[in-house]
Parts: structure tokens; sequence; C-alpha cells
């Protein structure tokens, strides 16, 4: 089961009486992305699914709960995704889960607007500018748009230069406010 918005698919499974998936839901949704400590992964829209369900416990310690995500990197190479499965395996043993899988799935291919408004909102108070606009994959046909300025987000003005494509991260490029004079990292619309 694949949704679009993770925040959506905890609702629908809370109204749905589907406690224990809702709370194996917010255990994985507390995990944090290592590169961005700020955003969990739930923020950045990269944990797209929890299943919970039992299997025989090991050393015959009869039925045990157990837990399976299912993940997407932002990149197919994305070096964060190791910590995020050892982040996500602790996570769940520590919350009683002894049994638990972590998927990587590579399609449907991340975007940013699996971004939560939440998440974007953290970023730019962590000093990185959010994603401004909508992947290719939104976009509808029409006229073609122009890119926008991006925000700094020290001073908010519009007045800012890209010095280069690649910023910190793949992810992100690398911005200077000609107004503050402050550099700073946009995550990249994608």
């Amino acid at each position: 089961m694949f949704v679009s918005d993770p925040e959506t698919a905890a609702r629908r499974d809370a109204a749905q009486g589907n406690t224990a998936q809702a709370k194996a839901w917010a255990v994985a949704a507390t995990v944090c992305d290592p590169e961005i400590p700020v955003l969990t992964i739930a923020d950045l829209g990269i944990l797209r699914d929890v299943q919970v369900s039992t299997e025989p416990g090991a050393d015959d310690a009869g039925m045990v709960p157990a837990v399976r995500v299912t993940i997407t990197p932002t990149y197919s190479g994305c070096p964060a995704m190791d910590a995020i499965r050892d982040d996500l395996t602790a996570a769940f043993h520590r919350a009683g889960y002894p049994e638990v899988r972590v998927d990587l799935v590579l399609s449907p291919a991340w975007t940013t607007d699996w971004m939560s408004e939440a998440g974007k909102a953290k970023l730019e108070q962590y000093g990185i500018a959010p994603p401004s606009g909508h992947s290719a994959a939104a976009r509808h046909a029409g006229p073609v748009r122009l890119s926008l300025a991006v925000k700094c987000p020290q001073c908010s003005s519009l007045n800012t230069k890209e010095l280069t494509r690649f910023g910190s991260t793949s992810c992100k490029a690398l911005y200077v406010c000609q107004d503050c004079k402050e550099p700073f990292d946009y995550f990249k619309v994608l």
C-alpha cells in the first residue's frame, strides 16, 4: 500500500480504528533525517508505509509483534539510508517490536511534493530555504514556467543568487543573499 501523503495515511489508519498501525506509524515518524536533524522522515516524506503483524519469535518466544516499514530515498544513492534504517530498527526495538524489517523502494521516485508543510517550515527555521514550487511530476501541461527567486531564510529577501547547483548534499544548492550577504542552502525542487 502506497499513499502520497503520510499524514493522510496516519489519519486514515486512526480513523479506521487501526490503532496498532497508527502507533507504529507514530514510532517511525519520530526518526530524524541524519543530514537535516530538524526533519523527521515523515516531514521529509520518505516514510511511505508501516505495517504491523505478529510473527513467530526467536527461541520459541511465541508470537511477537513485527513491523515492516517502507521508505523511499530522496536519491537512489542517498548515503543516509543506512543510518535511517538503523535508527528505525532501534526506535522500534525501544517501542517493543522485536521483529523489524525496513524496505527501501525506488518507485515511485521521491519528490519534494511529498515534504510536509511543517517540514518546509522547520527547514526555513533551520536556515535552509525550503523547495519553492512543485516537481515536474506535479506540473500540468501548458505554459512554460519561469524560475522564481529563492527567498533568503535569514532576512526573507528575494535578492538572492545561486552560487553552485550542489550544496552540502545533493538535495541542496548553495545560494547567497545579496542584501544580508549570508550564504544559505536551498532545498531544490525535485
